[in-house]
């Protein structure tokens, strides 16, 4: 191996302990939603931390933190890399804070060495990648590739409090007013973006490796599925009276579970994650049942198929039980390849490491995937141990993490080449 430049491990993990630290909880998890206090506090850590490393800091419109050397400002279009730092609640301390803190340590290393780069190197952060209360994901990128326009934002508020999205940004620096203005990025502006990330499954960590390349994030396909039967007393209905819609919904439950029980569909990935009740009463059978279907893969023929037998055994179970089921579109989201210039340099850098050349489909949607339709995108993955995340357990091994982050650097130096 002809390393160069050699990243900090020990700095590395020492700034992510001292992030994990913002929003902890008595759980052990961290609550560090958009918005929130947590949230708020974590921002203001960034940018202290950047401008000590003699960086830029600045905010956007929808209030994504970005941050560059302003010695190489406006020679030519920057390589951007980062992820999020907020957390689903009660989240865990890696996901998306380790790949912000990862592009941080390859900014301040190549800094260090004195790298000469064709490419200013970006750093950002992005608002909401995370499900939150304002109902909205992966906000900051959207918003910059122009899936989320003003308009939109302005009619999101939080579930809870009521307050318009509209506060929550003005209090994090940003102005939904000024978005298409002062956020949303040309097509042509970046030369490239890279997201490094934890896997949060467990492919990597079964097979004993440590890094893989993103070829693609997998589409996302939601419906809503509602079973209509009959309410009626649970004591004095017979069986052969009953229009169990909760019998009914229990079944379609199981045949989405038998399209991942399929050899044919490995790559599908499908859940009803939310199940409402009406009446939802103990003494009353019930005569309504909404279900969320979630369908997962980056093969748009094997969606179709898999969504064509769960409509084939939805009418199957309408009939046999005497009830209604509609479905109705909640969701349809295509799969995003990755570059190939960037999956390339990724897997021409894990091997400049030692590390094997790896590829593997993002089941998890990410902010790169909205940067994809900006420019040439890619991701890294990070082993996750036993595939935890999105809870306390969630973590990253300190050599796993060691040798995506000289992957990353090692990738950041091919690709400013060969994207001359």
């Amino acid at each position: 191996m002809d390393i160069t430049c050699k990243i900090q491990a020990e700095r590395l993990l020492q700034r992510l302990a001292d992030l994990s630290k913002i929003g902890a909880n008595a759980q052990g998890g961290i609550d560090r939603q958009l918005g929130s206090p947590a949230d708020m506090e974590a921002r203001y850590w960034l940018q202290q931390l950047w401008e000590q490393m003699g960086l830029e800091v600045r905010r956007d419109a929808i209030a994504n933190l970005w941050a560059e050397d302003p010695r190489e400002r406006g020679k030519g279009k920057p390589l951007v890399l980062g992820s999020h730092h907020d957390t689903v609640p009660n989240g865990g301390a890696y996901d998306g804070a380790l790949g912000v803190l990862m592009a941080t340590e390859v900014l301040e290393t190549l800094r260090e060495h004195d790298a000469k780069l064709h490419h200013p190197l970006s750093l950002i952060s992005f608002t909401g990648e995370e499900p939150n209360d304002f109902s909205v994901s992966t906000l900051g990128s959207k918003v910059l590739c122009g899936r989320l326009t003003e308009p939109d934002l302005m009619q999101l508020k939080h579930r809870v409090t009521g307050e318009p999205l509209a506060n929550a940004i003005e209090r994090m620096g940003g102005d939904i007013h000024q978005v298409a203005a002062h956020a949303r990025l040309a097509p042509d502006s970046l030369a490239g973006f890279i997201e490094c990330h934890i896997e949060q499954g467990r492919r990597l960590y079964d097979a004993g490796e440590k890094v893989a390349a993103v070829s693609c994030i997998t589409g996302i396909y939601r419906e809503i599925i509602t079973v209509e039967g009959e309410a009626n007393h649970a004591g004095t209905t017979r069986y052969k009276d009953r229009r169990d819609a909760l019998t009914a919904a229990a079944e379609v439950e199981l045949a989405v579970e038998d399209i991942i029980r399929q050899p044919e569909w490995q790559d599908v990935a499908a859940t009803v994650g939310r199940v409402k009740v009406a009446p939802n009463a103990s003494n009353i059978i019930p005569g309504q049942v909404e279900l969320t279907l979630d369908l997962r893969t980056a093969n748009p023929e094997h969606r179709q198929q898999a969504l064509a037998y769960l409509t084939r055994e939805i009418q199957r179970i309408a009939k046999k039980r005497q009830v209604k089921i509609t479905q109705q579109l909640n969701l349809d989201q295509p799969e995003m390849p990755m570059s190939p210039v960037v999956i390339q340099a990724l897997l021409d850098g894990a091997e400049k490491i030692g590390e094997p050349r790896r590829e593997l489909v993002s089941m998890a949607g990410h902010d790169a995937a909205n940067m994809a339709r900006l420019t040439r995108a890619g991701m890294l993955f990070v082993s996750t141990v036993n595939g935890y995340s999105h809870c306390p357990q969630e973590q990253a091994e300190p050599d796993a993490i060691a040798a995506a982050a000289q992957n990353l650097l090692e990738s950041v130096l091919l690709l400013d080449r060969r994207l001359e």
